[in-house]
C-alpha cells in the first residue's frame, strides 16, 4: 500500500530559503540601483541624485607666511570689469560627443593703477630757490595682476565628452577650472588697459602731489611722467 502525499506540507526551512534568496535578491537590486545613481549623478552632475547626502567638512591648516614686500606705490585708480569667457577644447580626429570640452565661465574682476614712487632718483623732484616751485618727474602708471572675485564669479555651462566625464570620475580635482581662471585674468587686463585706466591713475596722482605739495608752501607744482 503506497503512502499518501498528497495532503503533506513542505518542510519550513525551505520556505525560510527561498524567502531568504528573494532578500538577498532584493537587496542586491537596491545596492545596484544607489550604486548607478550615484554614478548617474556624478557623471551628469545632477544634485538631486546625491543618494547619500554630501557632507563638507573644512580640515584646512593655518595660513604660511611665504614673503613681505614693503610697496611704496600709489594707486590712483582701480576698475572692476567683467568678462565671460568661453573656453572650448577639441580633440583632434574624434567628434566633441566623444572627447571635447566647452566652458562657458562669467568672471568677476578687479585691477588696480599705479605710479611706482619707490624707485626714484634724485633728480626725480627739482624745487627752486624760493621754494614756491616745484617739478616732479615720475614713471608712467602700471597695471597690477588682476584679482578675480571667487564669489561674483561662476560657470554657466559645462559641456564634456563621454572621455572628459570618464576622467572626471577618477581625478583628483575633476573639471578643473584653472585655464578658464588664467584666460579671465587675461581678458580682465586687456580691458583694463582699454578703457584707459592708466591714465586715469596718472591723473589722479597729479591731483594728489599737487595738492600735497601746495599745502606745504609751494605756489606752482608740474608733475610729469616719463
Amino acid at each position: 500500500m503506497g503512502e499518501d502525499t498528497e495532503n503533506k506540507p513542505s518542510p519550513p526551512h525551505r520556505t525560510w530559503r527561498r524567502s531568504r534568496g528573494r532578500w538577498r535578491l532584493v537587496i542586491g537590486a537596491l545596492l545596484v540601483l544607489a550604486v548607478a545613481l550615484m554614478v548617474i549623478g556624478q557623471f551628469l552632475r545632477l544634485p538631486g541624485l546625491d543618494v547619500f547626502g554630501t557632507e563638507v567638512k573644512d580640515r584646512s591648516g593655518p595660513a604660511v607666511l611665504q614673503s613681505v614686500q614693503d610697496l611704496s606705490r600709489y594707486e590712483g585708480a582701480a576698475g572692476t570689469y567683467q568678462v565671460v569667457v568661453d573656453l572650448e577644447r577639441d580633440a583632434r580626429f574624434l567628434p566633441d560627443a566623444i572627447r571635447g570640452t566647452r566652458t562657458l565661465y562669467v568672471a568677476n574682476g578687479s585691477v588696480g593703477a599705479y605710479v611706482e614712487l619707490g624707485a626714484l632718483g634724485n633728480d626725480a623732484v627739482t624745487v627752486d630757490a624760493d621754494r614756491t616751485e616745484a617739478t616732479l618727474r615720475l614713471p608712467h602708471a602700471q597695471l597690477a595682476a588682476p584679482a578675480l572675485d571667487p564669489e561674483r564669479s561662476y560657470a554657466v555651462s559645462k559641456q564634456r565628452g563621454l572621455l572628459d566625464r570618464l576622467g572626471d570620475l577618477f581625478s583628483d580635482n575633476p573639471a578643473s577650472e584653472q585655464a578658464v581662471n588664467v584666460l579671465a585674468a587675461q581678458r580682465i587686463s586687456e580691458a583694463a588697459r582699454e578703457s584707459g585706466l592708466t591714465s586715469r591713475a596718472e591723473r589722479n596722482t597729479t591731483e594728489m602731489l599737487q595738492k600735497l605739495l601746495r599745502g606745504l608752501g609751494f605756489e606752482r607744482v608740474t608733475v610729469t611722467y616719463a
